[in-house]
């Protein structure tokens, strides 16, 4: 059953930049509040971006900053234009 929570003494400043975010995330900031406590509380099973980019390295993808490699490759592949 949802529990309703309450803070008190929030410092005005805080209150203030807690509802420019809601406002640039497009919520109330009741919204913005609960959104900001599923990300915190959230068990952290997420892959974080150096397992990613391992993972996509083993699995053969390339990363953008290896393109101009990728076009000198399909440049001079003999069999660039035919069929495959």
């Amino acid at each position: 059953m949802p529990l309703d929570l309450s803070i008190k003494r929030v410092p005005d400043l805080l209150v203030e930049r807690l509802r420019k975010r809601a406002a640039l995330n497009h919520r109330s900031l009741q919204g913005e509040l609960m959104a900001m406590l599923e990300e915190h509380v959230t068990p952290q099973d997420r892959l974080t971006l150096e397992q990613v980019i391992e993972m996509n390295r083993a699995a053969g993808f390339r990363t953008p900053s290896e393109s101009v490699e990728m076009i000198r490759e399909d440049r001079d592949d003999p069999l660039r234009g035919e069929p495959r």
